[in-house]
């Protein structure tokens, strides 16, 4: 075998017969080619695919849901239809007393929101309507927030002396203090009333409800300002990650209905949005555009290699009387065999090789237009090394496969029969 793989004869013959049909054996190899090309972008995009939709989702945790309370559509224990129900601070520990699987639990109060009117908002003469959130230093448990350099979120400090404290938005420094000065220390009057800024957060997409414009504030102190004593408008959440957080939310509105004395049945009198079951789905997506790839990848590469040989099968017909030839003179079966064998393994490489570099420029490409494209989930479309050695190996392997039934047929031809061919 290694003999007639490094023997100079025989790729002086793999080589001659490849000059006679260079028509032929391109087209072949690009059929190879276009098989592990397709494998290398479909892979490399449903990769970044998942890398885009987990930098969407990586400042919020994955098993993340939201629930608020609406109106019921269902009269019960005296209750008529369409009364206005109200989540309280106590529904926390209501929730997390029966639901085990919750980790984090965030209540959570707002001005501005959902249509409403914002809060008026000034400094040094210049004003506007801002966003404003109540909240607990457990939200960043769940959507964390990216806060520059110097600042910080919202503390248990600030939440148990009801400190006049705010973090603000990118867009909110931009439109009342200066060209860069450092909002940290500095005062903002929040209807009428001064908060020390003490920290700025970036925008990150996904983190609920928020945009970058947005202010925070401690629970206690927001509940003081507007007067919403117990009040809150939803709770953020974060399951535990092995739980299934579609059966979390299920029992979330189980729980919220027996404690509001709401009818089992009514489906409207809580509203819910599950981040985790959408994000599950995003894997799934992904998931499926993976199998797809290899699929069509496995399915193109094997139409090639298949052509590869026919090709073969054509060679050693038009060969005939060139292969009587060797075996009169003395050729065993087994280097025939192997000659022809080689010719196909070789063809298969070189289309592997080039379709991966073809492949692997096209993902280049594809990065660099998307770099900085932070509005499309889509980021550093890669392949793992080692699925493509898997791919090279496996058209390896076919080219060997598919190589043996020319090689068989090369030997099956009796030297006498050939030499009186014409």
């Amino acid at each position: 075998m290694f003999r007639t793989l490094f023997d100079r004869d025989t790729w002086q013959e793999i080589f001659g017969s490849i000059q006679k049909n260079k028509l032929r054996t391109v087209v072949t190899v690009i059929g190879v080619l276009w098989g592990i090309f397709i494998y290398i972008t479909l892979s490399g995009a449903s990769k970044g695919l998942d890398n885009g939709f987990e930098r969407e989702f990586e400042e919020v945790a994955i098993n993340s849901l939201f629930v608020w309370a609406q109106r019921t559509s269902i009269p019960y224990e005296g209750f008529r239809t369409g009364r206005k129900l109200q989540l309280k601070l106590n529904d926390e520990a209501y929730l997390a007393n029966r639901i085990p699987q919750l980790q984090y639990i965030a209540p959570r109060i707002t001005r501005g929101a959902f249509g409403g009117s914002g809060a008026g908002v000034k400094r040094q003469g210049k004003s506007g309507s801002y966003t404003i959130f109540g909240d607990f230093p457990i939200l960043v448990k769940i959507a964390s927030k990216d806060i520059f350099d110097g600042g910080r979120f919202i503390n248990q400090d600030d939440i148990n002396q009801e400190r006049k404290v705010c973090v603000i938005g990118e867009r909110t420094q931009m439109e009342l203090f200066e060209e860069k000065e450092n909002p940290l220390g500095k005062y903002i009057q929040i209807d009428n009333l001064f908060f020390k800024v003490v920290g700025v957060h970036k925008f990150t997409p996904g983190g609920g409800f928020e945009s970058d414009s947005d202010i925070f504030i401690p629970f206690t102190t927001f509940k003081k300002l507007y007067n919403t004593g117990d009040n809150v408008d939803w709770f953020a959440m974060a399951a535990y990650d092995d739980a299934d957080v579609v059966a979390v939310e299920e029992d979330i509105k189980i729980a919220l209905k027996a404690k509001h004395r709401v009818h089992p049945d009514d489906e409207r009198a809580f509203g819910s949005f599950n981040l985790g079951e959408v994000f599950n789905r995003v894997k799934g997506f992904s998931s499926g555009m993976n199998i797809l790839s290899l699929v069509v990848g496995i399915a193109t590469i094997l139409a090639g290699v298949i052509g590869i040989g026919n090709i073969l099968l054509i060679s050693v017909r038009e060969r005939t009387k060139e292969l009587g030839i060797r075996r009169a003179l003395g050729a065993t079966p087994s280097e025939v065999r192997m000659q022809i064998i080689i010719e196909s393994v070789f063809l298969t490489l070189i289309a592997g090789i080039l379709g991966i570099i073809l492949g692997a420029f096209v993902l280049a490409i594809i990065n660099v237009m998307t770099a900085d494209n932070t509005s499309l989930p889509y980021t550093n479309p890669t392949v793992p090394i080692k699925f493509i050695l898997g791919a090279l190996g496996l058209m390896v392997g076919l080219g060997t496969l598919i190589g043996l039934i020319p090689a068989q047929r090369a030997v099956s031809i009796k030297p006498i029969d050939a030499l009186r061919e014409e």
